[in-house]
């Protein structure tokens, strides 16, 4: 399979090159999204493409897209909409056409489970994005109750930052704002429970969000493994680092290196591409089946 690192459909004005995605204008309130093959960690995006990466998060997005808009509304129109396009083969099975929304200013994450920077955040106040957790917890735990724990929405290859519930009113208004913790934790306890049931732990997940005609929608990308810890569950253990179906195999590894975490990237060995593509796979392969 050839990894796509860019794509470059000249038919189409570029609008941006996000951290895997290339968005284009299609046509009037419309975008044209592919999904690109990069990866990022930490921020900042790696020189070296997971072959198959784009599809399995277009369709694994298009996938929760549609189990959750009894919940909200989201920005697809087509979800595959070069699917008998021969010109653009490239494109097929990693592409949606999308309504333009008004963007909101911060990544809406949601934890079921401590791990991450949540999970530094409580060893170093007790508290996650301001909100007083139980002592005692360790790496992985469950936590009591789910929690709306957002961050900044930063610039590609500048650091996120959790945030408390307060910022996010600063940022969007209180009436925004307790639209995106309501909508976020549904998305999350609704697509949690259905993983469970298929032997994915959806640990934490990140949404975003826009406004259309005044509505706030679903945008972005759902609950796939560059957005979202998945775990098996039966290798599940508090205590320590759990495996995982996501990047974070990726940010173990460069863990391992002597890299300060700003760009250039190093490039990633043929094992950890090949074992990173796997893992994706498997994520889509349990939950849609």
């Amino acid at each position: 399979m050839t990894a796509m690192l860019e794509s470059n459909e000249s038919e189409f004005a570029l609008i941006i090159r996000g951290k895997a995605r290339d968005i284009y204008e299609y046509g009037e309130g419309t975008m044209l999204i592919v999904t690109t093959d990069r990866i990022s960690a930490f921020d900042v995006i790696l020189p070296t493409p997971i072959p198959g990466k784009g599809e399995v998060l277009t369709q694994l997005s298009n996938f929760w897209f549609a189990k959750t808009e009894q919940i909200i509304a989201n920005h697809i129109v087509d979800p595959d909409p070069f699917h008998s396009d021969a010109r653009h083969a490239a494109l097929q099975a990693r592409s949606v056409v999308v309504r333009k929304a008004q963007t909101l200013p911060v990544e809406a994450i949601v934890r079921g489970y401590l791990a991450g920077s949540g999970l530094k955040d409580y060893q170093r106040t007790g508290k996650v994005c301001g909100i007083q957790l139980p002592s005692g917890l360790v790496d992985g735990s469950r936590l009591p109750q789910t929690i709306f724990a957002p961050s900044t929405k930063a610039a590609v290859g500048v650091h996120d930052e959790n945030i408390a519930f307060g910022v996010v009113v600063d940022l969007v208004g209180r009436a925004v704002a307790e639209q995106v913790r309501d909508a976020s934790i549904a998305l999350y306890e609704f697509a949690a429970a259905y993983a469970l049931a298929r032997g994915i732990i959806i640990a934490d997940t990140k949404f975003e969000f826009g406004l259309l005609d005044g509505k706030l929608i679903l945008i972005d990308e759902a609950l796939t493994p560059d957005s979202s810890r998945f775990w098996p569950v039966d290798g599940y253990a508090p205590g320590h680092a759990q495996p995982s179906f996501d990047k974070q195999f990726v940010r173990d590894y460069l863990q391992t290196l002597d890299w300060d975490k700003t760009p250039p990237a190093p490039a990633l060995p043929d094992e950890v591409v090949a074992k990173t593509a796997a893992k994706y796979a498997e994520a889509r392969r349990r939950l849609t089946r």
